[in-house]
């Protein structure tokens, strides 16, 4: 590795950091800082916290358009997730989940126990936003848009938001924005990250969702509460039932459906609108139910992920330049809920000085 992409220095009592992104691997990081008495400001251009693990509200019903479950594999990640559950804002989701390809519907199980947000997947990442701001040196600046960074003195930043105001100063900054974003803020100040931002390209991915007025018919054979489905078409590569995951059972039919990749890659131009009518057109293909039992459709709509996640993950923890700025996040380690968090916590490790 580059001298210049190193281990940070541990910090000190008088220094104080920035993280710009407020997804799980910002919040991570930002949540081991504060606990250790750390100065943190977290920046997020969203009304909220979450990244792709924020969920979408609409009058009828709550959907998840990013990631949909977790799984969970590294020993401190699950101790992690004990503290979770008894807090409640997760729960184990999907128990009943099927695949579906050209020979019909089967039951799809990988071995896997995977968890959602309780009563939404943006539950967890509040439930961390307000451990975070708790700590009294913390503060979080929701709606506000990062646009450059700017070097007071050596060692001194500051940042500056798209309103023109001046946030600082900061002795670190740590950038969990995919990397082209993240290139856009440190081309001139690290060029060693900016090149590895550029040398890690990103899928894209369309996300719809489509609320239904009843519950759908089951396909013959498939049980009625079924809750996640694997699709193997050309357009469609997961369907959620909203309704099914913990703490949502008294909302209406509502469907997120994921695009694949590729598909997404090859149409990332599209209208919302296009894009959402042909996502549901791909699961209705995959639904053997008659054209005429299909309940009536209340609400369409679709969401552009336009860095979804890395075309290979680097497999790096975290990068960290000698001029204070660190990049971490999904895109670096993998591109796992698990991974994100993993990545801003041994961040937030090594900032502190400690290495477990």
């Amino acid at each position: 590795m580059p001298e210049s992409i190193s281990a940070p220095p541990a910090l000190t009592s008088r220094d104080a950091v920035a993280i710009i992104g407020a997804g799980m691997a910002g919040l991570a990081c930002a949540h081991l800082l504060a606990q250790h008495g750390v100065t943190v400001s977290l920046f997020d251009k969203a009304r909220g916290p979450g990244g792709r693990m924020s969920s979408k509200g609409r009058p009828a019903a709550t959907l998840d358009l990013g990631a949909q479950a977790f799984t969970v594999r590294d020993a401190e990640f699950a101790r992690q997730l004990t503290q979770w559950q008894h807090a409640g804002c997760v729960a184990p989701w999907p128990t009943c989940t099927y695949q579906a390809s050209a020979s019909g519907w089967q039951t799809h199980d990988d071995g896997q126990l995977r968890y959602a947000g309780a009563p939404r997947m943006s539950a967890l990442t509040r439930y961390l936003i307000d451990a975070i701001t708790l700590h009294a040196h913390t503060d979080f600046h929701s709606e506000t848009r990062i646009v450059a960074l700017e070097r007071v003195t050596d060692g001194e930043w500051h940042l500056k938001d798209a309103a023109g105001n001046h946030h600082g100063p900061f002795s670190r900054v740590v950038i969990t924005a995919p990397p082209p974003q993240a290139s856009e803020l440190i081309g001139q100040w690290a060029p060693e990250l900016s090149a590895a931002c550029e040398a890690l390209p990103q899928r894209a991915c369309w996300a719809a969702w489509a609320i239904f007025a009843a519950p759908l018919p089951a396909p013959s054979g498939i049980a009625e509460h079924w809750q996640s489905l694997h699709a193997q078409h050309p357009k469609l590569r997961l369907v959620s039932r909203n309704h099914t995951k913990p703490g949502r059972e008294e909302q209406p039919e509502s469907l997120s459906l994921l695009a694949q990749l590729d598909w997404s890659d090859a149409h990332i131009e599209l209208t919302p609108e296009d894009a959402a009518q042909q996502l549901l057109e791909a699961f209705l293909e995959c639904l053997p139910v008659p054209a005429a039992s299909i309940p009536e459709l209340i609400e369409l709509g679709a969401h552009r992920w336009r860095y979804a996640q890395p075309a290979k993950p680097n497999g790096q923890e975290y990068l960290y330049s000698q001029q204070g700025i660190a990049l971490c996040g999904d895109s670096w380690k993998g591109s796992r809920v698990e991974d994100a968090w993993l990545s801003g916590n041994g961040l937030g490790r090594a900032l502190i000085g400690r290495s477990v």
